[in-house]
């Protein structure tokens, strides 16, 4: 037997997915999510955490790319403050590499290229006159400097959906989308399976957004059997970007963008107060049957490509932390994987009136605006279940109902209320949920009242809001992508968490 008929089932709980499923259903359409792992659990969780027009994109003359990204990074500076904020860039001159002119030239385009741009523009450096060491080599005198901004990239995923949820979607992690066909009663029968306990439900829908990253190609074949075996889908070119994370290397919070002998660029990134984040690769991958694992010829890539500018080289033993991403490409044939579009790429398939929507591409910069695309080639099948338009650019995300200016008094607030906590737990905890600190905390006012201490900045209050709150359902949910308290644990104090986590974690009672 169908369930009630909804106006839209999206697949896919990254960035994407997340995305177009707020904007739906705070348009008014009916959503459901399907994800079959966790949400943010492979691309989205696995970025170099940058909100960034791309400043290498203008050499493949990608500006419309490029002023797209730098006008989002300011919207996403203002409806997320809380897991995001500007940062400075240092681009270090060696010779041989881009001449000085070009790079002027490229930053004097990316300060312009956008409209309302709030961040300080691009600035000449010089090393040997710096207040603070700069960690490079000493005989990098020169370079230049421009912004940009970071962002906490799984979280972004998890605010997208707590504010899906809170406009009336359905949210379904370890679900997945066993089969998808097009119904004689005008709609999409949709079989849905709990990957665990193997329950499965049907869902009629009106309209699919597949958004499946890595898996987009897969779940393509599956919603339209009969369409890819007269013409193929779209191709879809898997790329993986590998990083590693690194003991601190330098003083300050600025960030440094490295030039690399082959024109990629590598960034070394201040990371959870004590780490540099290295990154990223470009290596085709062929499939995602054994995930996303970093090389050993990545990881030697990224040590040379710093070691080339470090005063003190790195060696492997330095590695504390490594993880990569695949990233879903739209194919345009190009030979080399870092020329490959990061622009996304939406194929709609309406057979019979029945609308589905692959979406290849994109990054996480855009994925505000990526989600209005997909929601205005639905328009014509949907518009009149909706009940207003575009209104994503505007409303802040959970936890983010103050400025970009606010964000420190916001901060000490906190600490002057629960004045007896450790103050630099508070900030932490901030960074990862704003003003929602209040909802886990509550009354707490003494340490004892935040239940087990399990190290790394992570206590029992927090691991019960994320459970019951934010969909949390295993040990790395929480360490890796909820938050990131597993870097800053023992191997001893991670495996005693997942033996707790297995056995005691807080049953959920709400996912609001």
């Amino acid at each position: 037997m169908s369930d009630v008929l909804h106006d839209l089932l999206v697949i896919g709980g990254g960035i994407n997915g997340a995305g177009v499923a707020r904007d739906a259903a705070g348009r008014g359409l009916s959503v459901v999510l399907c994800e079959q792992g966790d949400f943010a659990g492979a691309t989205s969780s696995a970025s170099t955490k940058l909100i960034h027009g791309g400043l290498r994109y203008l050499e493949y003359g990608k500006f419309r790319l490029v002023a797209e990204a730098l006008s989002e990074r300011e919207r996403l500076l203002d409806i997320a403050p809380h897991i995001a904020w500007p940062l400075r860039f240092v681009m270090p001159h060696v010779p041989g590499l881009r001449p000085r002119w070009m790079i002027r030239l490229g930053l004097w385009l990316y300060d312009h290229i956008g409209h309302g741009m709030t961040l300080p523009r691009s600035a000449s450096v010089h090393f040997d006159r710096a207040a603070l060491p700069s960690g490079l080599k000493a005989d990098i005198t020169r370079g230049f400097a421009y912004s940009d901004a970071w962002v906490d990239d799984a979280r972004l995923v998890i605010f997208n959906l707590m504010s899906a949820h809170q406009h009336g979607a359905e949210i379904l992690s370890r679900t997945r989308l066993v089969e998808a066909r097009r119904g004689d009663d005008g709609h999409w029968h949709c079989t849905l399976e709990n990957v665990h306990s193997g329950q499965q439900r049907i869902l009629r829908v009106r309209a699919i957004v597949n958004a499946a990253g890595p898996w987009v190609a897969q779940i393509d074949r599956l919603l339209n059997p009969v369409v890819a075996s007269e013409r193929p889908p779209a191709e879809v070119k898997l790329v993986r970007g590998s990083h590693i994370v690194v003991p601190r290397l330098f003083e300050g919070e600025h960030a440094y963008i490295l030039q690399n002998d082959d024109r990629r660029i590598v960034f070394m990134i201040p990371y959870q107060q004590r780490f540099t984040l290295i990154g990223t690769t470009d290596v085709p991958q062929a499939d995602m049957r054994e995930g996303a694992q970093v090389s050993e010829d990545e990881q030697q890539y990224l040590l040379r490509a710093v070691n080339r500018y470090l005063a003190r080289p790195l060696a492997a033993a330095d590695i504390v932390w490594r993880y990569a991403g695949v990233r879903a490409l739209f194919d345009d044939a190009a030979d080399d994987p870092s020329a490959v579009t990061r622009d996304y790429k939406l194929v709609l398939d309406d057979t019979a009136g029945l609308p589905c929507i692959s979406v290849y591409g994109g990054k996480i910069t855009t994925y505000r605006r990526l989600a209005e695309s997909v929601l205005d080639k639905l328009a014509p099948h949907l518009k009149k279940r909706a009940r207003r338009g575009r209104w994503t650019a505007d409303e802040a995300l959970p936890g983010a109902r103050f400025t970009r200016a606010e964000r420190p008094a916001e901060v000490l607030r906190l600490q002057q209320k629960y004045h007896q906590l450790d103050p630099d737990f508070l900030a932490q905890l901030f960074d990862r949920h704003g003003t929602r600190s209040y909802n886990i905390l509550r009354e707490a006012q003494l340490p004892d009242a935040l239940g087990r201490d399990f190290g790394g900045g992570l206590c029992q209050r927090e691991v019960d809001y994320l459970v019951v709150q934010e969909w949390a359902r295993s040990a790395e949910d929480v360490l890796w992508r909820r938050t990131k308290c597993g870097l800053h644990m023992s191997h001893a104090q991670r495996a005693q968490f997942a033996d707790w986590f297995a056995r005691f974690a807080a049953l959920p009672t709400s996912s609001s």
